[in-house]
């Protein structure tokens, strides 16, 4: 088990020390009443610093002192500039989202070497507060999906001083190389001048997270060939990488054999981001996390981004950037299958989950439940702004009202309970699903993002009920989850046209459990270990949260039990209580 060293804070002032148990609604409501500064959004404690905080191998991400979750919003890759904001400001309303993810670029804020302008954030900063939006400030330097296109012209113009990758036959790529010592300590100055101005303009953490570059990695060579590489490629493994691995001790050739180009080229650039993240962290201490420019975890082929924390060197990665809280995929697979296994694969007991990109179109958006269902921190979809930019195939084909929707739909959904379900997350059980077939969508070929599921070639009429019904195992309770039924009576499911239903439980105690779901059938049945005894539905209460309280609203009965409970486009939150009874 991995445990993170919390700071003093939380140690002072645990969920727990509160008197905030969270086994059932009733007993947190009760508390409420005597320490509600922990869990009232209208109290902000602006001078606790964001942390993430890991516990049995569970993550929260503490922002204002309380679990917060991420409704995330990404910008497009050129909205960072204070012109462009308003388009952006009007696209992360309108999806109720509460977090900006949006980058600051090297070349904006140190265009002359040694010179400092950060009239960018001034703007940005002052913007978010005024619609209370928090940031997730992505710093696009030395690397920007392999390229250093966001480094200044006096960086990225000047190979001798900061090379780039050589290729096995002799030429070079339009790729840094990790080995360059001038391109870390320029990229460190400039990254430590940008937290060095958020300690001073930033002291009540509007911005709650930073992301160190942005997809790092080379595409079209396995790691740097350059004399200084290859001097260093034919060295001892670092002991500290021997040691944790516990493999034998050996040049990168001896230890790793054919992986050693690949193991060799992830473990410098790794080294690259933790200096940085060290630096950064010493004058403010924020969260930060790398992203991935993922390879198909099923079929993975060598095109992808190597050197980059993919899902075959985390454990490399995480042995040389221990101070990265987080290594966040990037994900542009569409077909279910991938998604799932991609989301398993970096959620682990030292790594929050956290999608810090997701694509925009409309299948994309039930993956939100997905990933809470493996306790995810956050979820942001790419490109979310009205800049007239569509990554598609990758996203949607435009940015419109018809692409915001999905997105909207569960951010509005979650927002009014987002603290409460990231406590949930934390200290107890959750389970999250989403509709597990798209018969609709078209299969991508795209480099980077292949589907693995072969689509469904016939209508979702004519398919098995089986492949729209997912099984939950809650403890004494199991969870049935179908898609595309009719409220009433039993027609088996025939999945929603186009896929887009979810569902989210929480576990409060034994028998209680707080539900919600769009487009979906959520039915509880007893396990094996009480099947045997009489079961029912004893309450079904309809409500919503305010302020973290429990209020009620009304009970669903009759109809709106007997067939399961039946979630349709129109948000409803339920806590469930079941009961067994002796005749």
């Amino acid at each position: 088990m991995i445990v993170k060293a919390t700071k003093s804070l939380f140690k002072q002032h645990s969920i727990h020390a509160l008197g905030i148990s969270l086994l059932s609604l009733s007993l947190l409501n009760a508390c409420q009443s005597t320490d509600s500064t922990m869990f009232n959004s209208d109290s902000k404690q602006t001078h606790v610093m964001p942390e993430i905080v890991t516990q049995n191998g569970k993550h929260a991400f503490m922002v204002d002192g309380k679990p917060y979750l991420v409704l995330g919003a990404q910008s497009n890759n050129s909205a960072n500039y204070p012109a462009a904001l308003a388009k952006v400001w009007s696209v992360v309303e309108q999806m109720s989202a509460n977090t900006l993810s949006i980058p600051v670029a090297w070349e904006q804020v140190e265009p002359i070497e040694g010179q400092f302008d950060f009239s960018y954030l001034d703007v940005l900063l002052a913007e978010a507060r005024e619609r209370d939006i928090r940031l997730n400030l992505l710093w696009f330097a030395t690397w920007k999906n392999n390229a250093p296109h966001y480094a200044p012209s006096w960086v990225k113009l000047d190979n001798q001083r900061f090379p780039r990758v050589v290729k096995k036959d002799g030429s070079s790529l339009n790729s840094m190389s990790p080995l360059g010592k001038n391109t870390l300590e320029a990229d460190k100055k400039a990254f430590v001048k940008l937290m060095e101005y958020l300690k001073s303009h930033d002291k009540q953490h509007t911005v709650i997270m930073v992301q160190i570059e942005n997809e790092v990695g080379t595409y079209g060579s396995k790691r740097d060939f350059s004399e200084l590489a290859q001097s260093q490629f034919e060295q001892m493994v670092p002991q500290e990488l021997v040691d944790t691995l516990k493999v034998k001790s050996g040049s990168w050739s001896e230890v790793f054999n054919k992986d050693a180009d690949e193991y060799f080229h992830a473990w410098y650039i790794a080294k690259f981001c933790e200096e940085l993240a060290i630096a950064g962290k010493a004058v403010k201490d924020l969260p930060m996390n790398v992203n991935v420019a993922l390879r198909n975890p099923f079929y993975p082929g060598d095109g992808y981004s190597m050197g980059g924390p993919t899902d075959n060197v985390i454990d490399l990665w995480k042995i040389a950037a221990p101070s990265i809280d987080m290594i966040s995929p990037d994900i542009y697979f569409r077909d279910h299958l991938t998604v799932d296994r991609v989301m398993e694969l970096y959620s682990r007991q030292d790594n929050p989950l956290f999608i810090s990109e997701i694509g925009n179109d409309q299948p994309y958006a039930r993956y939100f439940f997905t990933a809470m269902g493996y306790q995810g921190i956050g979820f942001a979809p790419f490109g979310m702004d009205f800049t007239d930019y569509a990554n598609y195939p990758l996203g949607a084909k435009s940015m419109s009202d018809e692409t915001i929707a999905p997105f909207a739909e569960i951010y509005s959904l979650m927002r009014p309970f987002a603290d409460v379900w990231a406590t949930l997350s934390f200290e107890n059980k959750v389970w999250g699903v989403a509709e597990p077939h798209d018969s609709l969508t078209e299969k991508q070929s795209i480099w980077n993002a292949n589907t693995t599921e072969e689509q469904i070639p016939v209508s979702a009429v004519e398919l098995d009920p089986a492949l729209f019904t997912q099984t939950l195992d809650l403890g004494l309770w199991n969870a049935e989850v179908t898609y595309g039924r009719k409220m009433f009576w039993i027609d088996p499911p025939i999945g929603n046209a186009p896929a887009s239903g979810g569902a989210l439980i929480a576990k409060l105690s034994e028998n209680e459990y707080l539900v919600t779901a769009l487009r979906a059938r959520v039915s509880f049945s007893p396990s094996t270990e009480i099947v045997d005894k009489h079961h029912m539905i004893e309450r079904v209460e309809e409500g919503h949260f305010e302020d973290g309280k429990w209020i009620f609203e009304r009970v669903w009965n009759g109809d709106q039990t007997d067939w399961g409970l039946n979630f349709t486009s129109v948000p409803h939150l339920l806590k469930v209580t079941m009961a067994t009874y002796e005749l």
